[in-house]
């Protein structure tokens, strides 16, 4: 029955500077009114909403101002490098001090934060394939940690 998202929505307190942020991460303008925008994630699958008011006052809660955008595996390791060439910043996960990407072998993913203008949470994730005898790793593992364990 479901076959993918569709379609996501975030509070931004500008919709002109957060048109700027998503045109340089490279998302596509789908249409825009007086207070909202539509970019594609993926052109004719899935987009994004941004709708300008004072919802962006509500308090941060990743069920409510978080989206994660899938990218591949090749991508996340150069994640920081591109963030960097856009002028964005990346920021730690939860109570961890890196900003640097970050597997998840219980859950076969890889990460990478960042914020908008407005401080809505985004994430950049691909699936990483996890042999079986590592998917009982809960730590989150470095890039390095992750290819040295899975090298052995």
């Amino acid at each position: 029955m479901i076959k993918g998202l569709y379609e996501a929505h975030l509070p931004v307190k500008n919709l002109e500077v957060s048109i700027d942020f998503y045109n340089k991460l490279g998302l596509k303008l789908a249409w825009r009114d007086s207070d909202s925008a539509f970019f594609w994630i993926e052109e004719g699958k899935s987009w994004l909403g941004l709708w300008e008011g004072n919802e962006y006052k509500t308090p941060y809660h990743p069920s409510l101002r978080h989206i994660a955008f899938r990218v591949t595996y090749e991508d996340i390791k150069e994640a920081l490098s591109w963030l960097e060439s856009i002028q964005v910043e990346s920021v730690p996960f939860g109570r961890r001090n890196s900003v640097a990407p970050f597997i998840r072998p219980n859950q076969g993913n890889a990460s990478v934060y960042f914020n908008d203008p407005d401080g809505n949470s985004l994430e950049l994730i691909c699936y990483v394939e996890v042999p079986n005898k590592y998917k009982e790793i809960t730590d989150k593992l470095s890039i390095e940690e992750w290819e040295t364990l899975i090298r052995k």
